[in-house]
């Protein structure tokens, strides 16, 4: 059982929050096209909940990851998806590869601070020419001395215009694609980093989103995550973890948007009944409802594996993937039965609508999931056995 009696406490402590720290502001933070990241972070790491499943010598609590589970669940009862989405990146994107490989040193400078709160992390790994296709990043960082050089660009980066580090991928070698990359923490405020510009996106908008340059930017090798040349093997274990926490977030505010829907509908009228009395409408809530539990059950079976340490790749894959299309689904369904309203931004389902499409992009598109799962079944040609992956 992925749950238990102890979970109980810090969830409804969690609930709490969000109820009185974050929904209350959530419309204004939408409207503004950005939340005080630094204040709600610091909130979050004085409560605990930064650092669930990560080591207690750096401001941890040291749990398992059912409890970075549950936190990604609840986090979805966020009236919007672009705070969920930051608060993740904080978590389960940008720290989980220094927690598992980084040195005690870089661990202490980066990791401490971003547990407490105290700083915000982003993670940078896509590029204008290689999103999906991680191995084709130009990002370089050029070994000099005791430093590394780096020149390049990051592009889609959660956090990025409020962000303290980032946890950067960069070409470190000259070697095949799949072994000449390093993730390397990366402080913002260096001499060199330039935030091009902050993004203007259809949905989560609440959330900052930057493209990022780097002009002979010099940082430590100290700062460097694990080995030279296994960041692209870390940013895919890495990978793991972000995609069972962006298909777990999704669970609330799917059930949240249908339980709104059946509300409005019941209360709405046409044709002299409220729009629920139609069977149709109110079998595909029973039917929506019943895909969101199943989705559940994938998402805890994989959670249950990779607590005992298995290799979680083909159900973290199969779990993103039909979050991200299920979010389609509940949400173009249930917008519908909103009418006219369905389609003013005043309304939650459109909001939910126009959030939930990134899912099926971010941490790996759907078709990417796809061919990761056909490589793992022995469907494509001479995919067998094969042991890379494109984002």
């Amino acid at each position: 059982m992925l749950f238990t009696a102890e979970h109980d406490e810090p969830r409804r402590i969690l609930q709490k929050f969000i109820a009185n720290e974050i929904n209350p502001h959530v419309d204004a933070w939408e409207k503004a096209d950005i939340f005080p990241a630094h204040e709600v972070f610091k909130k979050l790491g004085d409560l605990g909940f930064l650092g669930l499943n990560k080591p207690v010598e750096y401001g941890g609590q040291g749990l398992d990851y059912s409890y970075a589970l549950m936190m990604a669940e609840e986090l979805g009862a966020i009236r919007c998806g672009g705070i969920p989405m930051a608060i993740g990146v904080q978590t389960d994107m940008a720290t989980p590869a220094l927690a598992k490989f980084g040195s005690d040193e870089v661990r202490r400078e980066f990791l401490a601070p971003a547990v407490a709160g105290d700083m915000v992390a982003c993670i940078g790994v896509s590029e204008p020419g290689a999103g999906s296709d991680v191995a084709s990043i130009k990002t370089t960082a050029r070994s000099d001395g005791d430093d590394y050089v780096i020149n390049g660009g990051k592009m889609w980066i959660t956090n990025g215009t409020q962000a303290d580090w980032i946890c950067l991928l960069a070409n470190t070698g000259e070697g095949p694609v799949h072994r000449n990359k390093s993730l390397i923490c990366v402080p913002m405020k260096s001499k060199g980093v330039t935030i091009a510009r902050k993004l203007d996106k259809l949905g989560m908008r609440s959330s900052d989103t930057a493209q990022i340059f780097f002009e002979d930017v010099r940082v430590p090798k100290r700062n460097r995550i694990g080995e030279e040349n296994e960041g692209f093997t870390y940013q895919m274990i890495q990978f793991q973890e972000e995609r069972l926490w962006g298909a777990a977030a999704c669970l609330k505010a799917h059930e949240d948007i249908i339980e709104q829907t059946i509300d409005y509908t019941r209360d709405r009228k046409a044709f002299g009944r409220s729009i629920l009395d139609n069977q149709v409408v109110h079998f595909r809530m029973a039917e929506l409802q019943t895909e969101v539990e199943l989705l559940r059950s994938l998402i805890y079976r994989a959670g249950e594996a990779l607590i005992a340490g298995e290799d979680v790749t083909k159900l973290a894959s199969m779990a993103k993937l039909r979050a991200g299309r299920l979010g389609r689904e509940v949400t173009d369904a249930c917008l519908q039965y909103w009418g006219g309203m369905g389609f003013m931004n005043e309304t939650p389902v459109s909001r939910a609508y126009r959030d939930s499409r990134l899912t099926s992009i971010g941490g790996g598109a759907d078709e990417v999931m796809l061919t990761i799962l056909c490589k793992m079944m022995g469907t494509l040609p001479g995919a067998k056995g094969q042991k890379t992956e494109t984002r």
